[in-house]
């Protein structure tokens, strides 16, 4: 049995930082895979929709698993689930090196264990967001969710790092075997931490507790508060347009823009990664501004312009420092929209209503990741050939042949973001969500 202990008011950091460290080993592992898998796939087909079906394929269980995730979350032990979830990963990754040492691996392949990683990384992840309100206290929730911010950039920089510096020297299988490593790391310090459970919640059982009533009672709850509700119909819209403008564009349009030069790939992604650090250590050490949501709009607006300019460039050089900025302000919007519902949401129910709350962001989200592929590969990158119909309008900006079309699917995207993030300071229900709601008490 997994040691438990009784429930406990949250006091301190180090519980928190201790599963952390394990998560973002094993991190920079899944991001070493990820970067070697991306590779291998475009040297196998040579087109964008290949590795946006892989981002399809791993966000689609997602959807799903939110009709039910929150239920699972809120009545299951959170650290029972938070193991399951890495061990699952970690079996997928054997899985698929067992297939590539046999000679046997496909993209089909590597499309169902994306399945298979998209569905129990959900509930892990679910899992281990909702726990951070009964470890961390409720003034650290904006810099403990820097942290994850933090904990994302380094392995976004380790990882593609590591895997371009090795890749050529141990191949596909070294990195994966790197990878199983890192998630024994993980789940050996998750499994000597201790995650308490939240009590019962007051709110919920005034609602009911029967299946339907929990099922449906992250969104009852959810609706019945404007501003919150505001809050993820903004996230909503912005998600879906931060898919079909990347980040499965990226890739290809590097690749194809630097006749697939992987080394310029990796450093793009160390930069956005490093950027993504050096945010997130503000954040951490500013702890943000009183009214959090103007993060999450300033942030949203700049790290759209940030994505401008780098549709713009045409260099490693140039794309570098743009994504350094884009990254810079990526997490204001993710770790303030986080700090909001922590503090808004009792944790007891956050599992059912953090679920109906990614669902509802995120249902739009698979339809965007497919338009993005279509769009680049069968509109945009057709349109920008040097004799294509939006050769001669923006050429002079994008430049034509391979990759311009992306670049400008992600330049119109970015500027439209933009236009969204404006237009929702405007909005009195978003803008004093703050205000107009109190904390958990």
């Amino acid at each position: 049995m997994i040691p438990t202990a009784p429930e406990e008011a949250p006091t301190s950091l180090p519980t928190f930082l201790t599963i952390w460290g394990g998560q973002l080993v094993s991190a920079i592992g899944s991001e070493m895979t990820k970067f070697a898998i991306a590779i291998w796939t475009w040297e196998l087909t040579g087109k964008a929709t290949p590795l946006s079906l892989i981002l399809f394929f791993s966000h689609i269980p997602t959807v799903i698993a939110s009709f039910f995730a929150g239920v699972l979350v809120d009545r299951w032990n959170r650290k029972q689930l938070i193991i399951v979830g890495d061990s699952i990963a970690g079996l997928s990754t054997i899985a698929i090196l067992l297939l590539f040492m046999s000679n046997q691996l496909e993209i089909w392949h590597i499309y169902l264990t994306a399945v298979i990683n998209g569905l129990f990384g959900y509930v892990q992840t679910l899992a281990f967001s909702t726990s951070m309100s009964t470890i961390v206290p409720k003034k650290h929730y904006a810099r403990a969710s820097a942290m994850m911010s933090i904990k994302f950039s380094i392995s976004t920089i380790l990882g593609p790092a590591c895997a371009g510096v090795f890749y050529p020297l141990i191949g596909l299988v070294g990195v994966l075997i790197v990878d199983i490593m890192t998630f024994i790391v993980a789940v050996s310090i998750l499994w000597f931490v201790h995650i308490p459970q939240p009590k019962n919640s007051k709110v919920e059982k005034s609602h009911g507790d029967n299946n339907w009533q929990e099922l449906t009672f992250g969104f009852r709850y959810i609706f019945q508060r404007p501003g919150l509700l505001a809050l993820l119909i903004f996230m909503l819209i912005y998600n879906f347009l931060g898919q079909v403008s990347g980040p499965g564009l990226i890739d290809p349009m590097i690749l194809a823009r630097s006749n697939n030069n992987t080394a310029a790939l990796a450093s793009v992604q160390m930069a956005f990664g490093a950027g993504i650090s050096i945010g997130a250590t503000v954040i951490t050490v500013w702890g943000g501004p009183k009214l959090r949501i103007y993060g999450i709009l300033l942030g949203s607006a700049l790290t759209e312009f940030s994505k401008m300019l780098f549709a713009l460039g045409r260099t490693p050089l140039i794309w570098m420092i743009t994504a350094t900025s884009a990254g810079f302000f990526s997490p204001f919007t993710g770790s303030f929209n986080q700090a909001i519902w922590l503090s808004k949401v009792d944790p007891a129910i956050q599992g059912k209503v953090f679920a109906a709350r990614y669902l509802i962001t995120q249902m739009i989200v698979p339809f965007g990741i497919v338009v993005s592929g279509f769009l680049a590969d069968y509109i945009f990158e057709p349109a920008m050939k040097t004799d294509g119909d939006f050769a001669g309008i923006f050429g002079g900006l994008f430049g034509t042949g391979a990759g311009a079309g992306i670049a400008l699917q992600i330049a119109m995207i970015a500027c439209f973001s933009i236009v969204i993030s404006i237009f929702g300071s405007s909005l009195n229900s978003l803008r004093n969500v703050e205000v107009n709601l109190s904390d958990y008490h």
